[in-house]
């Protein structure tokens, strides 16, 4: 970005190229770009990713539903593992077969992961299920999807960043090109007569 500086200080200067003045322009319009569109489109992606994800949340809560199930008895050579969705990641569960009752009234029985750690006959632990009683995830909470939307429009403000960078790279590596190109045409019609007496007379 030394260029912006060049910009004001080469504006009449005798010596300016063309192609000096053109690199500090993009250079100038490339730290806009940066200062203005990343942050924009950053926020942009954000609250469109929050609002799909808050919905995302609602819709959860609705259709899944806490309900109290009971340790009947643990099943045999289970040891109690860890829960990979715990946030230290030191969540102990243990397989246990339990009673649950299902929205609609229903019983159900079967194998299930209890968050107790030496569950015995009779403990009771809660459980996340459909409305027919089906076990499932716990519902995405409002604070976590905040987090993720945070995380996409950062993403996408350092993925416009970098776009922009990248464009501006290779724009003034192609004027770079274009000016060795015609350095090195300037040579070639100077270079025979390079150095003798009497040249041009």
């Amino acid at each position: 970005m030394r260029a912006i500086s060049g910009l004001w200080r080469w504006r009449h200067n005798p010596l300016r190229r063309g192609t000096d003045l053109a690199e500090a322009w993009v250079a100038l319009v490339a730290l806009v770009l940066l200062l203005v569109a990343a942050p924009l489109s950053g926020a942009a992606v954000g609250a469109v990713t929050d609002d799909a994800l808050q919905q995302s949340v609602r819709d959860q809560h609705r259709a899944r539903h806490a309900v109290t199930a009971t340790v009947v008895r643990l099943l045999d050579g289970s040891a109690p593992e860890t829960d990979p969705e715990s946030i230290t990641g030191r969540g102990a569960r243990s397989r246990v077969v339990a009673d649950w009752p299902a929205p609609d009234g229903s019983s159900h029985r079967g194998p299930v992961m209890s968050g107790l750690k030496n569950p015995q006959p009779g403990d009771r632990f809660t459980l996340w299920t459909d409305d027919r009683g089906v076990i499932v995830a716990r519902p995405l909470d409002p604070a976590t999807a905040t987090t993720h939307s945070v995380l996409a429009g950062f993403g996408a403000a350092m993925l416009c960043a970098g776009l922009v960078e990248g464009v501006r790279r290779l724009i003034v590596r192609r004027m770079i090109r274009r000016r060795y190109a015609r350095w090195d045409q300037a040579w070639d019609r100077t270079g025979p007569d390079w150095g003798r007496t009497g040249t041009g007379s």
